[in-house]
């Protein structure tokens, strides 16, 4: 078992099981069906030449299978220079209790190879990327029957798509080929909404905890989103998408973006869709001028705020600067930010943490629609869609036959339209994120043994997939 030592702060392979652990222990989970649930099934490690500019270069990558008890397995695949097997595991793992948690009827799964994508052209990249898949479906790991992966750090809807269409060529035969993947371009099998699904499903885990009083008045805070001072950090694909919703929709104020070569800062109110153009010319935060430049912008992790959303890498937050969070609440964007030693100490200190298997859970649900898309081979809302339009009209006609009034032209054309894809999808995100949220917060109110929010959340998923496990009759 993984030391719980103050002095030593557990990998990230560990943290995740030592929370489960507390999860488990609070259940009264026997030790034969936590084994069973905790254990990874499958690790693939692959190493791989490809011949760049002139040179053979040898690539490592793994794929990572933490549970079948649902197929396909799903997760994201990464790339990035600091990728090694413990991590895949650990988010492997995370991917599991995702799913359930949300209701999708994956198994977890995780994929990374380690390579600095900045050092290598288009060309190059696709080249590595369709050997790499080549790897992974010749041993079995990449199917839409069966592992099913998706994009993460480092990669895109480009890499998806060049995944799907290796594949494609690899199994000519196999219908389906085009749900092998998930986020890919709409044009090549994609679904709308999928790009900002994650940095959308952060909004609608925090507009849904903030619907309960209760719950809010625990975190040190009143009313709704409105006015909230929100520090990021990350302004990825997550991070910036959360706080533009955030701050365009709701009305919250993000006061201060972390980055890797700093922060900025703005306690007014920082624009992040001009903070986000001036990254894409400039290929940094620094010299924006619409906040304060700070150099050491994992201090800012400690500014005084409602709510911080780190929403970069794990172990942000770990025990050496958890006693020096200011932040009212947590909401936790990326996988693993905060150690197991930092979530004991924040705790404590009556910090409310919205866990990452439940915030960023975004991603995987609106990757199961387009599974479910790419397998039914029908856009979503296509078959209903006029129907719901002619309802509509139909009833606005009664409303005037009725009143002797004419219905306003707005409300005619918000009841006439019949739903589209995107409003399905997020009609559908926004149901599971609430959903989700009732079911955590309905645990930990009514359990003595759960104490807190991630606790609750793990318990959640933990339920479900025991019950699937002994249906099946795996213990």
């Amino acid at each position: 078992m993984a030391s719980t030592q103050t002095d030593r702060e557990p990998t990230f392979r560990e943290s995740v099981d030592l929370m489960v652990d507390r999860a488990m222990a609070a259940m009264g989970v026997d030790k034969g069906t936590a084994t069973a649930i905790k254990s990874c099934n499958a690790v693939l490690k692959v190493q791989f030449p490809v011949k760049i500019r002139g040179k053979t270069e040898i690539f490592t990558g793994w794929r990572a299978v933490h549970s079948t008890h649902r197929l396909p397995a799903k997760g994201g695949i990464r790339y990035a220079p600091y990728a090694d097997q413990d991590e895949v595991e650990a988010l492997a793992a995370l991917m599991t209790y995702k799913c359930a948690i949300v209701d999708v009827p994956f198994g977890g799964s995780k994929g990374a190879l380690l390579i600095d994508p900045s050092r290598y052209d288009r060309d190059e990249m696709e080249m590595i990327t369709r050997r790499f898949t080549l790897e992974l479906t010749r041993k079995g790991f990449l199917s839409p029957a069966t592992n099913v992966p998706a994009p993460d750090v480092g990669t895109g809807q480009r890499e998806m798509a060049w995944m799907a269409d290796t594949y494609k060529h690899l199994h000519p035969e196999d219908i389906n080929y085009i749900a092998c993947v998930t986020g890919k371009p709409v044009h090549h099998g994609g679904i709308q909404g999928r790009v900002e699904a994650t940095g959308r499903g952060v909004q609608y885990a925090l507009r849904e905890f903030f619907r309960h009083g209760e719950d809010v008045k625990a975190a040190n805070m009143s009313g709704g989103l409105e006015g909230k001072r929100i520090v990021i950090q990350g302004l990825g694909n997550v991070g910036y998408h959360a706080a533009k919703f955030l701050s365009e929709e709701d009305g919250a104020r993000i006061i201060a973006v972390i980055e890797r070569d700093g922060a900025v800062l703005n306690d007014k109110g920082i624009q992040v869709e001009e903070l986000h153009q001036h990254m894409r010319e400039h290929r940094t935060i620094r010299n924006f001028p619409g906040a304060a430049f700070v150099e050491d912008g994992h201090k800012v992790l400690e500014q005084e705020c409602d709510i911080l959303i780190p929403a970069a890498l794990e172990g942000q937050i770990s025990q050496e600067n958890a006693p020096r969070i200011k932040a009212k609440m947590i909401a936790e964007a990326a996988n693993g930010p905060v150690t197991y030693g930092a979530d004991g100490i924040l705790n404590k200190r009556g910090v409310v943490i919205l866990p990452d298997a439940y915030v960023n859970a975004g991603g995987v649900t609106v990757s199961y629609f387009e599974w479910i898309r790419n397998i039914s081979h029908i856009r979503l809302g296509r078959m209903q869609r006029r129907h719901d339009e002619l309802r509509g009209r139909q009833m606005a006609a009664m409303v005037e036959e009725t009143t002797g009034s004419r219905v306003p032209d707005h409300f005619r054309e918000s009841i006439t339209r019949g739903a589209n894809e995107l409003d399905l999808v997020r009609s559908g995100l926004d149901d599971t994120m609430r959903l989700a949220y009732q079911e955590i917060r309905r645990i930990l109110r009514e359990e003595d043994a759960v104490c807190d929010l991630r606790t609750a959340t793990y318990v959640a998923a933990i339920r479900k997939i025991a019950r699937s496990y002994l249906d099946i009759g795996i213990y």
